[in-house]
């Protein structure tokens, strides 16, 4: 007999050989003397893999590999051999030859690999064929009730191998040759076994059958993320086994499946893990042509979704597309000549080039663009909409629930660095939908990945700018755990301060600060902006030689290069960035700003001529004219690439560059001169007391590396209003506006002559009395507005010569009922001394 041909695609209902009570009778010889002198044909037991007995008929002049043929089309595998007597049977010889007894019985046994994991070769094996029989005979349905517990079982050995891996190599006998990865090896070996398709054919055959579930859960076993059941050592080597799974499911269930989307969302999982990528596929191209038809299923899942009237994308979708694109980009970018991104010539069209994923990336990428543009001019016309007609309000809660088309965006982002016209179309898309471009960051959560926007900040309004640095420092106590406590007494302020956070680890002071003067009541966050502000007012002093204050701005300051006549000055410097970024961290407005040459410094650009103006104009201003004088007149100056310093009393001279001292300043090089002194004095001077004050800064952020990400997003005018405040003249109206009464109503005579008498005050005044009524000194930028509470004035029952309190964490003022106009002016006049604004509240 003629082996049967390999069978069709499965799934097709192809023909197959006839069956009666699990015989198979083929084809009879052409003559007895082809049977080998027999008139009739063998018939014989064979004992299955899945100690399954199977019953079989055939021509004596059939040969063994025939028979192993038919067991492989019924789904005991391809790779095994039949033993007669404890002697394997070679695939070539007739059954005649064979001599067998009537009724014999041969074992089918899986064939012995030259392997180091001959157990993972038999399970493997076994759950091929268990699966199998129970697919092709419903008698065997039974067997298959236990196959997710082999499955497990073969997961767990795989952990198991790793774990004797190690041990092995802490052991002195360890040999350090390389041996692979365990597990991944074991996953090889359970595809070569064909146990994938065998429980794909299992649970494609009856979808109402117990077999049906029994193969699924077993296949659910590779698509959890416990722990417990799918180690972590083996989750990130799945990807080949997931992948095929992917294409069998896709093949024989549809892409509808609920068991192929989770397979394809678990592959996406694992390929984005950094580990995740198969160890066999060494080729970047290779890997992008298999996952690529998987991420433009989703892509068009996510395309069908935003089309939809409320352009809703489910979380898990939206996961999946970012775990796609992220493998396809990292791929794509090692494939990418110098990095990308390339030239149009090559994807423009499906012949560009011979790696079509190039072109069809490219399009894919494109047809998502556009859908995003389109829900951007919807989403405009929705802001018109709201702009023109005040009954339609677009409530923030309605563009978090949008915030899927910033994480699409960052997406496209991220391919963008390939084809160099997908970054030209993406900016032409954000500059055209500018309004719910800054809608949606303004309202947007905490997201690691929008630091790609810093390319586009001249498209971001200031409220857009501050939300994506704010969400670059942590939320506090709700995030991190308890909260650092502190005791400060007051009469050593700076030196206390100084003890409690420079001694804290970063990870204790993300977690928020709680803090209290020794021998007062008052806690809370009134107290707590109350000594931010004082903290920074001594910290800048001029009698801390840390910082030095421009001449033409008091509170602007830079760091001062002979800060080194202090012992402690570079512990000072740690300390001095911390506070900056716990007072940004707990939104307080401390009235210091940083000059431009220090923020410049932190942004990781470069510092020109115009930036040191206000920092040392007498500098700028020589500058300036040596640029402006003629040849002769430089040359009579005498000038050398060099300049002195005075420090400690002494001078000595530092050279700008290499032999500075004899290379004379002239026409030709005064820019460069210019450049190098400017370097010299603003860079190289302070380089030091910068790293350490970056490093104190940096340990507030939730990723330190993040920490030039964050003032790149900011213009120095940004940085002045979050960290400063405004040094605006308060509003009056603008403060009445956000007071609300109780006790007291606005038209009360007492509250009347509450808002003459601040009305009466200076500015300073003022200032004292918001910072007693709400422990803030200085306003945000966007004045009252920018507070995280309304302003409160209660009425209380007390005697007029009894001065007004206040809880500063609530924003409450509490104000007897004065007399007349005259005493409320003197009561006010009382609580606006420094001494008393800077003591009198309560909590």
């Amino acid at each position: 007999m003629t082996p049967p041909p390999p069978p069709p695609p499965w799934g097709r209902n192809p023909p197959r050989p006839r069956h009666t009570s699990g015989l198979w009778r083929p084809p009879r010889p052409a003559s007895a003397s082809a049977a080998g002198g027999f008139s009739c044909g063998a018939h014989f037991f064979v004992r299955a893999t899945d100690s399954r007995t199977v019953s079989m008929h055939a021509a004596w002049g059939d040969t063994v590999g025939a028979v192993l043929a038919h067991l492989a089309d019924r789904g005991y595998g391809r790779d095994l051999r039949l033993v007669y007597a404890g002697r394997q049977l070679a695939p070539e010889t007739a059954l005649a030859d064979l001599r067998l007894p009537p009724d014999s019985t041969l074992n089918l046994l899986s064939r012995l690999r030259s392997t180091p994991y001959p157990d993972a070769w038999q399970l493997a094996s076994y759950i091929a064929s268990t699966a199998a029989a129970a697919k092709s005979d419903p008698a065997h349905t039974s067997s298959a009730a236990n196959i997710n517990e082999l499955v497990k079982e073969f997961i767990l050995c795989a952990h198991r191998a790793n774990m004797r891996q190690r041990h092995d190599r802490d052991s002195p006998l360890f040999d350090a040759q390389p041996t692979g990865d365990h597990a991944a090896q074991y996953l090889e070996i359970f595809r070569q076994a064909g146990a994938p398709f065998a429980l794909v054919r299992l649970y494609a055959a009856n979808p109402s059958s117990a077999s049906h579930h029994h193969a699924e859960n077993a296949i659910k076993c590779f698509l959890t993320m416990d722990p417990s059941a799918l180690p972590p050592d083996v989750l990130p080597v799945m990807a080949p086994v997931l992948l095929e799974f992917c294409g069998l499911l896709s093949f024989s269930v549809g892409k509808r499946d609920e068991l192929y989307i989770s397979s394809r969302s678990m592959l996406a999982t694992v390929l984005s893990l950094p580990s995740g990528l198969p160890p066999c596929i060494k080729s970047p191209s290779k890997l992008i042509e298999q996952v690529l038809p998987f991420a433009e299923e989703i892509v068009g899942v996510v395309m069908d979704e935003l089309a939809s009237l409320d352009m809703t994308v489910s979380s898990k979708n939206l996961e999946d597309l970012s775990n796609f694109f992220k493998v396809l980009r990292q791929q794509a970018l090692r494939w990418v000549p110098n990095g990308g991104p390339l030239p149009k010539n090559l994807y423009n069209s499906e012949r560009g080039h011979n790696d079509t994923w190039v072109w069809k990336l490219h399009e894919m990428s494109m047809n998502l663009l556009n859908r995003v543009d389109e829900c951007l001019k919807r989403l405009e016309m929705d802001l018109s909409l709201s702009s023109e007609n005040r009954g339609v309000n677009i409530s923030q809660s309605r563009w978090v629930a949008r915030s899927h088309m910033l994480v699409m965006l960052t997406q496209l982002d991220f391919i963008s660095m390939i084809y160099e016209d997908l970054a030209h179309n993406l900016r032409l898309v954000l500059l055209a939908h500018r309004d719910p471009l800054n809608a949606l960051v303004r309202c947007s959560k905490r997201n690691e990945h929008l630091h790609w926007l810093v390319k586009h900040k001249d498209l971001l309004c200031f409220e857009s700018r501050r939300n994506l640095v704010l969400m670059m420092l942590p939320e506090g106590k709700d995030e991190y755990g308890e909260l650092h406590e502190m005791l400060i007494d007051r009469q050593h302020l700076l030196d206390e301060s100084f003890e409690y956070i420079i001694q804290a680890r970063p990870s204790e002071l993300r977690s928020g600060l709680f803090m209290e003067f020794k021998n007062e009541e008052a806690t809370g966050p009134g107290v707590l902006r109350e000594w931010f502000c004082m903290v920074c007012q001594a910290l800048f002093s001029p009698q801390q030689v840390l910082f030095s204050p421009c001449p033409s701005d008091r509170q602007r300051f830079f760091l001062n290069g002979t800060s080194a006549v202090d012992p402690l000055h570079l512990k000072y410097f740690i300390f001095s960035g911390r506070i900056i970024g716990l007072a940004l961290m707990h939104r307080v407005q401390v009235g210091i700003t940083l000059d431009r040459t220090l923020f410049l410094h932190l942004a990781g650009r470069s510092i020109k001529l115009e930036d040191i103006s206000a920092a040392d104009p007498v500098m700028y201003a020589s500058c300036k004219r040596i640029l402006e004088m003629d040849a002769a007149v430089v040359d009579g100056l005498e000038l050398t690439f060099s300049r002195d310093v005075h420090e400690l009393g002494s001078r000595r001279t530092i050279e700008l560059c290499s032999g500075g001292k004899d290379l004379h300043v002239n026409i030709r090089n005064r820019e460069l001169y210019i450049d190098l002194l400017i370097k010299s004095t603003f860079v190289d001077s302070i380089s030091v007391q910068l790293t350490h004050f970056v490093r104190g800064f940096s340990d507030i952020l939730v990723d330190p590396e993040l920490q030039k990400v964050f003032f790149e997003f900011l213009d120095l005018e940004d940085f002045d209003g979050m960290l400063g405040g405004s040094n605006k003249t308060i509003n009056l109206e603008d403060w009445k506006l956000h007071t609300q009464y109780n006790g007291y109503k606005e038209k009360d005579r007492q509250i009347i002559w509450f808002w003459k008498a601040v009305e009466s005050l200076s500015i300073e005044q003022q200032r004292q009395l918001l910072f007693f009524w709400t422990s803030v000194k200085y306003l945000p930028s966007d004045g009252f507005g920018g507070l995280a509470s309304k302003l409160y004035i209660y009425k209380v029952s007390e005697s007029a010569d009894r001065l007004p309190s206040s809880h500063t964490c609530f924003y409450r003022l509490c104000l007897p009922a004065y007399p007349s106009l005259k005493v409320t002016r003197n009561q006010l006049q009382k609580i606006t001394q420094e001494h008393v604004s800077c003591s009198f509240g309560t909590w």
